[in-house]
């Protein structure tokens, strides 16, 4: 049987069929390659595209302070927020500008009106910082293409209080100066990822399997030693204290010998954390309680003392010869600032109460076997660095603390001359926290401790978890010494003019100390300006406080700045602490 012959159009539509076919086999294949073999290359660019990578930012510790035992705020996360605008999606450009003329005021970002009129942009900040009540006015306008986002910015709801040892959170979210500076890691957490499907305005648009999320880690939520009450009535005593002293600047630091913390850290004049940006001078941020060496003067006569005691130098019935009220050092002549009214024959008492020049330099002599020389400058600098640390930082945390200027014993010229005048307190340079922390372990039997404004934690459920204090060194003096120079410290200050101010039933110890600023013009020292110090404890069995009070300036007088202007601030806080603490006297 013959088959039948194909005809011209049929052989069209069996060429047609092939065509297809093959056209069909190429997108197949086409497609096989693309979602299969290239499909990863795809799924990248389209992940370059339409993922984000954002940062989860971790909310900032909070600080708090002690009033009596209860935690209270010092340091919190104020919600604000930031507008935005898309310019494609906003129906009246007028409505949205005077919206944001009337309600966001201050914190409108400039120039935002114009990229307003570019429709090519997606996402136009307007303002930053918003408010919870101006977000909520704004978004009460219903204005179309315009959204918000939510952050965070630090308040300090005490204001001006310890705003120095506090420091300050800047715009970028990083801590400056104080405490915030210090402890910015810690403080700060660790941010998050999170890396999901974004708009052009990098909000999230997914939530699935495929998205990848590191969760936040807030800060340590922070309680310090610091007493609040304590804190407030330091400031004002120092600033009313400064006022009737015509000083124009002064610090105050009040520590608990017995552990090392800090319960007041105060300075003025101040500024508000809250309102930084408005600070014209940056010393201005600084803690001068730990970021101004200078001279001490007197105050550190106690000490000197304690070094003579403990050493075995002197004892507390050690006499010299004072008929002339002054004593040579290599042809140098150093006497005391008014002369000795009762006697010639001078006990280490008498140094103490009557502020002796030549009852240290006695001391340092008998280090030195009868003679200041090298010795005698080994062992008081033995005392002075070595015991009393005050050629190391203390590690308060605060920024910028800054470390003494301590001449070794064997550097520079006139060295004999040079630790003479440092056992009175010139010719080297310590910070108030240095000092006061080597005061209080000279006071407490010898134990060091560790200078702290942290007591501890406190977690989100307000559980605290409290930090033992640190203790750095023993044996800074002997037990024995301790009692000694805490006891002839004590009637120093209770036979003198501010012994007939002090409660009965109470052990109140202290020093003055005045020391002449150098005048930058001419590079000496200055009869005009100087700086009054004051540096003692209180309580009643043992020292339960220790108080030390610097008064820059003072225009009352000049050679007593340290009786007239920081003694009395000294008096009016040391009384109150009493007080406050609830320390009973004994009989």
């Amino acid at each position: 049987m013959q088959l039948p012959r194909l005809t011209s159009a049929s052989k069209r539509t069996t060429l047609l069929l092939y065509i297809l076919i093959g056209v069909l086999v190429l997108f197949a294949l086409r497609l096989f390659y693309l979602q299969v073999i290239r499909h990863g290359h795809y799924t990248y660019l389209a992940q370059q595209t339409q993922v984000s990578k954002l940062t989860i930012v971790p909310e900032r510790g909070k600080i708090y302070a002690l009033d009596g035992n209860q935690p209270v705020p010092l340091v919190l996360n104020q919600t604000v927020f930031t507008v935005f605008a898309d310019p494609q999606e906003v129906e009246d450009k007028n409505a949205v500008t005077r919206a944001m003329s009337e309600i966001a005021g201050g914190n409108v970002v400039d120039g935002y009106q114009e990229r307003l009129d570019d429709e090519e942009l997606r996402y136009v900040v307007m303002g930053r910082q918003l408010s919870r009540e101006q977000a909520e006015k704004l978004q009460a306008k219903k204005l179309a293409g315009v959204g918000f986002q939510k952050g965070s910015r630090r308040d300090y709801p005490e204001g001006q209080l310890g705003s120095q040892m506090l420091g300050y959170v800047d715009s970028e979210g990083e801590g400056k100066y104080g405490l915030e500076g210090f402890l910015n890691s810690r403080l700060a957490g660790k941010q998050g990822l999170l890396e999901t499907v974004t708009d052009v305005r990098q909000i999230p648009l997914t939530i699935g399997d495929s998205d990848t999320s590191r969760p936040a880690v807030n800060g340590d939520n922070l309680l310090l030693s610091i007493d609040r009450n304590i804190q407030q009535q330091t400031e004002q005593v120092l600033k009313d204290g400064l006022a009737k002293a015509k000083a124009t600047k002064g610090s105050v630091i009040v520590m608990d010998p017995n552990t090392g913390r800090v319960m007041a850290m105060a300075n003025y004049p101040t500024y508000d954390a809250n309102k930084y940006a408005e600070v014209e001078d940056y010393r201005l941020f600084l803690n001068s309680v730990v970021n101004e060496p200078y001279e001490v003067g007197s105050v550190m006569k106690v000490l000197t003392m304690g070094a003579g005691l403990d050493s075995g130098a002197v004892t507390v019935n050690s006499t010299f010869n004072d008929i002339s009220g002054c004593t040579t050092v290599d042809g140098e002549r150093i006497c005391n600032v008014e002369e000795d009214p009762r006697q010639a024959v001078a006990t280490m008492a008498d140094t103490l109460q009557y502020s002796l020049n030549t009852g240290v330099v006695h001391i340092l002599e008998r280090m030195g076997g009868g003679s200041v020389n090298q010795q005698a400058r080994q062992k008081l600098y033995d005392y002075y660095a070595g015991r009393y640390r005050f050629d190391k930082l203390t590690g308060i945390e605060q920024s910028f603390e800054a470390d003494s200027i301590l001449v070794g014993p064997n550097s520079g010229q006139g060295r004999n001359v040079r630790y003479a005048n440092m056992a009175f307190g010139q010719g080297m340079n310590l910070t108030m926290i240095q000092t006061a922390a080597a005061f209080s372990a000279a006071m407490n039997g010898g134990t060091y401790y560790q200078p702290t404004l942290v007591k501890g934690t406190i977690a989100d459920d307000g559980t605290v978890q409290e930090q033992a204090p640190k203790v750095v060194a023993t044996g800074v003096l002997s037990v024995g010494a301790s009692n000694e120079l805490r006891e002839m410290t004590y009637q120093g200050r209770h036979k003198g003019f501010f012994g007939k101010l002090d409660p009965a039933g109470y052990k109140i110890g202290g020093k003055t100390g005045t020391s002449q600023i150098i005048d930058p013009k001419t590079g000496k020292y200055s009869d005009d300006n100087s700086i009054g110090s004051y540096l003692g404890f209180g309580g009643s069995d043992k020292p339960q406080y220790v108080i030390m009070v610097r008064v820059e300036d003072s225009k009352l007088t000049t050679g007593y700045a340290g009786t007239v202007a920081a003694g009395p601030i000294f008096n009016e806080l040391s009384t109150w602490m009493l007080s406050y603490l609830e320390i009973p006297p004994k009989n």
